[in-house]
């Protein structure tokens, strides 16, 4: 199920506002690993610091 609403939310049939409590924290990991947050949407890259 944490795939099935993962990708929903990707396609924007569901929020992760829907998703049930029990899911949510597997579901958000999920997104993360694909490099997305809880909207679908890709995260924000990190600029590389050099040093």
């Amino acid at each position: 199920m944490v795939t099935v609403y993962a990708t929903l939310i990707v396609r924007g049939a569901k929020t992760f506002a829907q998703v049930p409590n029990n899911l949510k924290p597997a579901v958000q990991a999920e997104l993360e690993a694909l490099g997305l947050g809880t909207d679908g949407k890709p995260l924000p890259e990190e600029p590389v610091k050099e040093e």
